[in-house]
């Protein structure tokens, strides 16, 4: 039965109401079906329950995809682009070298942040999740004092007069301190702990306006307490059941390579065979898809199928442990991509201070790029733990059981890198990569943009550049099968859901607020 429609309605688009009437800590939560104007889909017979502590309202009424052109961060991105390359031609010619811009409050923050989950043990879906809670706080605090975006949960109130950078060092803080309790052993959260207090106490030293900081302190432990209270009850923390399968296709337990790539300092963990990593996480609530299972895949080729024997036989000669095909630049981007969500974060802080991004912006990007992370990885586990789908090292060491002609078994062979304990399909290096390249040429004002970065552990100080997000996305993606981890359709099938994960975050959510 349709339901009454109801009486408070958008003025643009005539149908249930875009903005919450009450006002307060946090936004009304309205179900996916009642939201206006959705440029995904058209939703009104759609249901959802909504969860015991609230969700974040999008802003439907004014949903478009930033990408395609016309927005403002575009028009701001091209008049910064011109402004910057005329102020460095200007000093090319008087002879002045240009200092390298500082790295303002935020951009710090999520370097602190990435040390953190390193030092509290965080695998990478569970350091997504945390990036997220910090950046969509710390953005919503920012803008809780001078609103120039919609908020993500947290609307204040905030005085005007609160010291950003005190905000964003509270907000940070005030959810580092909830989130690293949950994880990693007694001396990994005391060593998280200890990193982030000092941190927390360099920053707040540098607000000498005691009035000011002390009223950024207040509006951003509020932020932060709002989004700990958000997710607390998102499934992080829960298990799952699972059991490997047995026969040809099937994930199951498997071995690393002799001696293992990168090194383990545990001898039973460098031996593999490792039970299934995170079987739940695809149960995990998502901060900006309406389920999980919103954008579905068709799952990976058919066993006795050309193309599964095409990427067997690809992985099989350039990802082996010995390999005669792999080129050094191969096997140095199967290195430098190694690090996971940790690498687009640097992307991201290298590209805010070469562009001279102010703390907002710096904010909304690192909250938006986090966010569609978070949940590619969330999608790609709901995905991959129901298709469950050999990796290449069982599936090469079997392959004269698989059925199909064209595929050869070799039992001795090995991964030229370590193999995740997880299935094969989709590869999730790929989905975050792919939505991680969107939010970026959307946010920004396009794709096409030089830059370099560096990577971190294991593999640090290699150095790559790339013209584009895209081309480091897809980069991203290729490094998998160089490491022979990954099949070339899970690679492929996951940059393709990345980027719808990506292309929703950022059309629908943190919109420039009209003035």
């Amino acid at each position: 039965m349709r339901r009454a429609r109801s009486s408070a309605s958008c003025a643009r688009c005539a149908r249930t109401r875009c903005r919450s009437t009450t006002r307060g800590s946090t936004r009304r939560w309205i179900p996916p079906s009642r939201r206006p104007c959705s440029s995904t889909a058209r939703r009104s017979s759609r249901r959802s329950t909504p969860p015991a502590t609230g969700r974040p309202r999008i802003r439907d009424c004014r949903a478009r995809l930033v990408a395609k052109g016309g927005s403002i961060m575009k028009r701001n991105a091209r008049v910064l682009g011109i402004a910057v390359a005329t102020l460095g031609a200007v000093a090319c010619l008087l002879g002045i070298t240009l200092a390298q811009p500082a790295a303002n409050e935020v951009v710090q923050w999520n370097e602190t942040t990435m040390k953190a989950i390193e030092a509290n043990g965080q695998n990478p879906p569970q350091s997504t999740r945390t990036l997220t809670m910090v950046h969509g706080a710390v953005h919503d605090a920012l803008n809780a004092i001078n609103r120039r975006y919609d908020a993500y949960y947290f609307e204040g109130p905030a005085d005007a007069a609160a010291s950003p950078d005190a905000a964003v060092a509270s907000a940070a803080h005030t959810v580092l301190v909830g989130v690293v309790s949950s994880f990693g052993s007694p001396a990994q959260r005391g060593a998280a702990l200890a990193l982030v207090e000092q941190a927390y106490t360099t920053s707040l030293a540098r607000v000498t306006d005691a009035p000011a900081r002390n009223k950024g302190v207040a509006v951003g432990r509020a932020a932060g307490a709002a989004m700990l209270s958000l997710r607390k009850d998102d499934g992080a923390t829960k298990d799952a059941p699972y059991t490997p399968g047995m026969g040809p296709g099937k994930w199951r337990p498997h071995p690393n390579p002799v001696p293992p790539n990168p090194p383990i300092a545990n001898p039973d963990a460098a031996r593999g065979y490792a039970p299934a990593a995170a079987p739940g996480w695809g149960n995990v609530t998502p901060f900006t898809l309406l389920s999980a299972s919103q954008f579905w895949l068709p799952g990976p080729p058919a066993l006795t199928s050309p193309t599964y024997a095409r990427d067997f036989n690809e992985v099989k000669n350039v990802g082996g442990k010995v390999s005669t095909v792999r080129t050094a630049d191969q096997t140095e981007t199967a290195r430098f991509w190694f690090e996971g969500p940790g690498a687009w974060n640097t992307i991201a802080r290298t590209v805010a201070v070469s562009r001279s991004l102010d703390a907002r912006d710096s904010a909304r990007l690192l909250a938006l790029m986090n966010m569609a992370m978070a949940d590619a990885y969330i999608a790609g586990f709901r995905i991959r733990y129901v298709y469950d789908s050999w990796r290449p090292i069982t599936a090469i060491r079997e392959g004269d059981n698989d059925g199909n002609d064209a595929t050869a078994g070799d039992p001795t062979w090995d991964s030229h890198q370590n193999t995740p304990s997880v299935s094969d399909y989709p590869s999730t290096q790929s989905t975050f990569s792919g939505a991680a390249s969107v939010v970026l040429a959307s946010v920004l004002g396009g794709d096409q943009l030089r830059f370099s970065t560096t990577s971190g552990k294991p593999f640090d100080g290699i150095t790559r550049s790339f013209t584009s997000f895209s081309q480091a996305a897809r980069e991203s993606a290729d490094s998998r099968v160089y490491a022979g981890i990954h099949f070339r359709s899970a690679c492929e099938d996951g940059l393709v859901l990345g980027r719808k994960v990506g292309q929703r975050a950022v059309a629908l959510y943190l919109q420039p607020v009209k003035k």
